[in-house]
């Protein structure tokens, strides 16, 4: 079969991968002039199955209250005259029930699970090397009141197969010795050694070198403008209307079609009566050299309070983290990148060149409930594989493995509640 997937970042390239590995002839298009150019170009970098939880919750709804105002808060809400913010909102509410939320952090770790498993087999028998790690993910916390909270979600965590255990002070200094200047602020934290890191950019590239390999074709710098519907919203696309970096105008056609656009999926199923409640969450990450490694962290860390994560990669380290709903805006604020290299430099002072920080910002496609939209849509020939917000690198692979099972007839091996078909009964 011929499949047509639009987007190239990691959903995308681990659609193609997989699908080409099925059998089936793959063509990935995207505007950019490389895969991975846009969110899965620089985030934390981190595989975090054990901090797969959904932002919805109750407590939730109390730390936005706080933060509400705040330039520099980890959630930035920028209201605008646009329904789909405000209906994303709304949906967000409702995901905060703590119902919701247990069937959310069921899902998503499943999937997560799930993903790691894939990506680990998938990097056995290619051979892949991306700066990967697995030395676990640290999650420190400098309130008491926190602390004493995360055995909660730790326990569900476990319940669900994550080892995450809560751990006093001078555990979370012996597994990260470079947290010795902050030792005061420290009242303890959370380890979870199965979690694992690496360059999500760097996997994407040579992820994509592999799938050219097995004879999947790459259009970059081909702008998609429509799908063509067929005579009737439930007739099967027709075809993709494309626009090369020429100006030359194209009609692509296949059996199926995957869109892994990201938060531009919406935009491109609308016009076909699909609604999909996935907004761009803009998110920041700083890039540094390191200049004293024994200063510098190799366990990746997570900041609880300041909602940022510190990932070594390489000879470089990741500060990735907070959140600004502001629509499709991907200028870079000042005061949040400069809030992100200031973090880096009161928990790890002399660790890295400071002074010349590189900025990047991107934007996550985020679901109210974290979940995301995989498998066929009410057009038997249109497949969705988006929204996995701020998880994408961790859902990415077994995402891609899932879809291409169901583009080749096969029910995937995971319980999930897949678009148009029921959950994966165990």
């Amino acid at each position: 079969m011929r499949i047509i997937i639009l987007g190239s970042g990691i959903i995308g390239l681990a659609t193609a991968w997989f699908a080409a590995k099925e059998g089936h002839e793959v063509i990935v298009i995207d505007r950019q002039p490389g895969p991975a150019q846009e969110t899965s170009f620089a985030n934390g970098c981190q595989i975090s199955v054990s901090y797969a939880e959904p932002w919805a919750s109750p407590s939730a709804l109390i730390k936005m209250a706080k933060w509400l105002g705040k330039e520099d808060a980890p959630l930035l809400f920028r209201p605008q005259l646009r329904l789909n913010q405000w209906i994303w909102g709304m949906y967000f509410l409702r995901e905060c029930l703590p119902g919701r939320v247990e069937y959310n952090v069921r899902h998503l770790v499943g999937l997560c699970a799930y993903s790691r498993d894939v990506l680990r087999t998938l990097r056995h028998e290619t051979g892949i090397q991306y700066d990967e790690l697995e030395k676990g993910i640290l999650n420190f916390y400098t309130s008491e009141q926190d602390l004493a909270g995360a055995e909660k979600i730790a326990s569900v965590m476990r319940e669900l197969g994550c080892d995450r255990q809560v751990i006093s002070k001078e555990r979370v200094l012996e597994l990260e010795p470079a947290m010795q200047p902050s030792a005061e602020h420290i009242v303890g934290g959370d380890f979870t050694s199965d979690d694992e890191t690496g360059d999500i950019y760097l996997f994407s590239l040579r992820l994509a070198e592999k799938a050219s390999s097995l004879g999947v074709q790459f259009k970059f710098n081909h702008q998609v403008t429509r799908l063509l519907p067929g005579a009737s919203k439930y007739d099967a696309i027709a075809g993709v209307e494309v626009i090369d970096d020429k100006g030359v105008h194209a009609t692509l056609t296949a059996q199926a079609y995957v869109v892994a656009m990201g938060s531009y999926t919406p935009l491109i199923v609308k016009p076909l009566g699909i609604y999909l409640p996935i907004y761009p969450v803009k998110g920041y990450s700083a890039t540094l050299q390191v200049t004293n490694p024994a200063l510098t962290p190799t366990v990746s860390i997570s900041d609880s309070a300041y909602k940022m994560v510190f990932t070594r990669i390489g000879n470089r380290l990741r500060i990735a983290g907070t959140a600004e709903l502001s629509g499709y805006n991907r200028i870079l604020n000042p005061v949040r990148c400069q809030a992100l290299t200031q973090r880096a430099k009161s928990l790890f002072p002399g660790a890295c060149d400071f002074d010349h920080p590189q900025y990047w910002t991107g934007l996550r496609p985020t679901t109210p409930s974290n979940i995301p939209f995989i498998g066929q849509t009410r057009i038997p020939n249109l497949y969705l594989n988006s929204g996995h917000g701020t998880l994408g690198w961790t859902m990415g692979p077994g995402s891609g493995k899932a879809l291409a099972d169901i583009l080749s007839g096969r029910a995937p091996d995971i319980d999930f509640q897949f678009i148009g078909q029921s959950a994966k009964q165990s």
